[in-house]
């Protein structure tokens, strides 16, 4: 009897711990299940990623610089924000770009048109650069960008397409406060000045005068008067009607060459408000295009904005061709003015309120010397072949103010 509920006992507890074991065995299998199913799910994402083709194209950008350095990107250094940083994250969080991209933009083939200073707008800045077509992906960008930045548009462009180097122009425009040109033996009230058709002439008779080639070494750094590079072609330059914003009256200088130098669109501004003041002669314009070295004053890099790049050789051996788009955006043209009128006109006309940057600025033109004499003249020549034989080019084929 004893032996029979020994057997017994001992037949239970088989069953149970067989049970036991069975059970232990079901969770595990769950658990590795769901391990493996996490895995297949992060899996098809990686293969998604992957099964979205890389292609080179470029984005139509629109910014308004104010609080940032400059365009582009510097890596390793957070101490300076710029837009690229903003633009490298969102491409890198829309999924678009792996994150090693970038960290290392050359794996993305990126090139920015130009190479925007510190608190300078955009409204048609072009970048190109290698993505993951992904599905809205103009929608996933913008959603990871500030409102103070966004992409307009996208097209598809050949494998070898550099934005930089197949560009054939840029055109920037200028908008200033018009009392700026107001002669500096008047006493004028900024908000109360308008512009007379007289001056406005003026203005536009000596913009005119910087088209074609010219020398432009005194409106750069770094450059001496035989620098080949220092040599600039301009297309057109003018200035528009004026117009009230805000009680203020504004117009707006727009220019377009080939390329342009560090500086040197402020300082073409920066040399006509000086001689529409009465500061400087006329004839300074021809001097200054000479190898003499003459103090050319630099306008205030507010108002200053990339309006456009033009691509018109690319798009004619390309534009055409059954694969490609030519580089226009007519479509977007409307975007680009309502963000214009939200983002870039609002921040130069309140911050020229505010913190009087060209009014400033005008104040300072008494300071500069532009009557030197010969001797300064060959004194500023040696120094400055000098430093051009010590510094050499600084290797902006471009790059803009």
């Amino acid at each position: 009897m004893a032996e029979d509920l020994k057997a017994a006992v001992a037949s239970q507890t088989k069953r149970l711990n067989s049970s036991s074991e069975v059970v232990q065995k079901l969770e595990e299998n769950g658990h590795q299940n769901k391990r493996l199913k996490s895995d297949a799910d992060e899996e098809d994402a990686e293969d998604q990623n992957k099964k979205s083709p890389k292609r080179k194209i470029v984005l139509l950008m629109a910014y308004s610089g104010k609080g940032y350095h400059g365009m582009q990107r510097n890596v390793g250094s957070s101490q300076f924000k710029t837009i690229e940083d903003d633009l490298v994250s969102a491409l890198v969080q829309s999924g678009c770009i792996p994150e090693n991209h970038g960290e290392d933009m050359k794996k993305m083939s990126f090139q920015r048109c130009a190479r925007t200073d510190k608190g300078v707008s955009a409204a048609g800045q072009i970048v190109s650069l290698k993505v993951r077509l992904i599905d809205d992906i103009l929608e996933k960008i913008n959603n990871h960008l500030p409102s103070h930045i966004r992409i307009l548009g996208l097209k598809r462009v050949t494998g070898g397409f550099n934005s930089k180097n197949k560009c054939d122009a840029r055109t920037y425009s200028y908008m200033l406060p018009t009392f700026a040109f107001a002669h500096k033996d008047h006493d004028v009230q900024e908000e109360l000045y308008r512009l007379d058709r007289e001056t406005l002439e003026r203005v536009n008779k000596l913009l005119a005068c910087y088209k074609g080639t010219h020398n432009f070494h005194n409106f750069t750094s770094q450059k001496g008067p035989r620098d080949p590079s220092a040599k600039r072609y301009i297309m057109e330059m003018y200035c528009g009607e004026p117009f009230v914003r805000e009680n203020m009256e504004f117009a707006v200088i727009k220019v377009k060459g080939q390329s342009f130098m560090m500086h040197q669109i402020r300082k073409m501004i920066g040399l006509v408000i000086a001689i529409v003041k009465g500061y400087a002669a006329e004839s300074i314009m021809e001097r200054s295009w000479g190898e003499e070295k003459v103090d050319v004053p630099k306008a205030p890099g507010l108002g200053l904005v990339l309006e456009k790049v033009h691509f018109e050789k690319y798009n004619r051996r390309f534009g055409n061709d059954g694969l490609h788009e030519p580089l226009e955006w007519t479509e977007e043209e409307e975007k680009i003015a309502v963000f214009k009128e939200q983002y870039i006109y609002p921040t130069i006309i309140n911050t020229e309120r505010e913190e009087k940057s060209m009014a400033n600025w005008l104040n300072t033109l008494p300071i500069h010397d532009f009557n030197s004499s010969a001797v300064e003249m060959q004194t500023n020549n040696k120094i400055s072949k000098k430093s051009s034989d010590l510094e050499g080019s600084d290797g902006c084929g471009d790059d803009s103010d």
